[in-house]
């Protein structure tokens, strides 16, 4: 293998390059040569020690590539087959080993950067929109970082499904971009305070469903956009990790709901990662979601991409080429 292994967490100087044989599938597995890969805050969060993996281990959890040896039981992919998958740890390599039925079949017409970088997003924004609030037309929703892969991957589906979709993002180029994704008003947090513009959006109600990918920055004030009864979901913690010290907060701000998803329970049954994944590729290739790839890093230099990210530098998707 070469790719990049952290040995223990820290910055982005914690992943090393390293050279070492990957060895054939076993059961169950396919061995990939990656065309692309994805970068996503997860990333970070492993690599920092936010989420706690047990070290080494390679970073990574998205990417796509061609199949160049299957293990024995394996009937569903054979060599030179374009498989993609999402929520498996280890993509900073060139080569991997990844047990096949974490894997789905890129279909023609996506190609490989687009697979890389819409799976682990797009998969998110499925369950997401239909299964953590199954989103329907005429409602409203505020979805944080609308401007990142993440939000212009989800906010271009919620307006797809007919719902009106408000975003945030950081600035003036920001905001011009989410409305070119989906949003029907992108509201400049660093310049507007957010909740007061999303009450006026509202008419005083509020919005259905808040979306907050950003976490202790935002949490509270998405709390205060919400209308009574409405569900907050943080899904992630781009600017810390939230906590709610007193439950009683929600009652007192309309009876409330908050959840935390994350996909390792949405998608613990392989079917149902591959419905997810099916239904990403045919909204990508219907149009109505559109891909924005707006950076590329060799593989080598994920550290540099990694820093971009955390200074909140990129918009769109960002792929490791190897």
């Amino acid at each position: 293998m070469s790719g990049l292994v952290v040995n223990a967490v820290g910055g982005p100087e914690a992943m090393e390059w390293s050279d070492a044989p990957v060895g054939d599938p076993g059961p169950g597995q396919l061995k990939l040569r990656h065309k692309a890969i994805g970068l996503n805050f997860v990333d970070i969060y492993q690599r920092d020690g936010t989420y706690k993996v047990q070290t080494p281990f390679v970073p990574g959890n998205e990417g796509a590539g061609e199949v160049i040896a299957v293990g024995a039981g394996v009937t569903d992919f054979k060599s030179g087959d374009r498989v993609a998958y999402s929520g498996v740890m280890g993509a900073y390599a060139e080569e991997r080993l990844i047990s096949a039925e974490r894997c789905v079949h890129v279909p023609d017409g996506v190609d490989m950067e687009t697979a890389a970088a819409v799976m682990l997003k797009g998969t998110t924004a499925y369950y997401l929109l239909f299964e953590t609030y199954a989103l329907r037309a005429g409602d409203t929703i505020l979805f944080h970082a609308a401007a990142g892969g993440m939000g212009q991957i989800a906010c271009q589906w919620a307006k797809a499904i007919g719902a009106r979709v408000i975003g945030t993002a950081g600035s003036a180029e920001k905001v011009e971009l989410a409305k070119t994704f989906g949003c029907d008003a992108v509201i400049n947090y660093k310049q507007e305070d957010f909740v007061a513009r999303v009450r006026e959006l509202t008419g005083g109600r509020g919005v259905d469903v808040v979306y907050d990918g950003v976490g202790r920055d935002t949490f509270e004030g998405s709390l205060d956009c919400l209308r009574p009864r409405g569900l907050m979901v943080s899904f992630g913690n781009a600017s810390g990790t939230v906590a709610i010290p007193n439950l009683g907060i929600l009652a007192a701000k309309g009876s409330l709901y908050v959840t935390r998803p994350t996909g390792a329970s949405y998608f613990a049954k392989p079917e149902d990662y591959r419905i997810a994944a099916t239904a990403v590729f045919e909204v990508v290739k219907s149009g109505a979601v559109k891909v924005g790839i707006n950076a590329r890093y060799p593989l080598r230099d994920a550290a540099r991409a990694h820093r971009a990210l955390e200074n909140r530098e990129t918009t769109g998707s960002v792929i490791l080429t190897p």
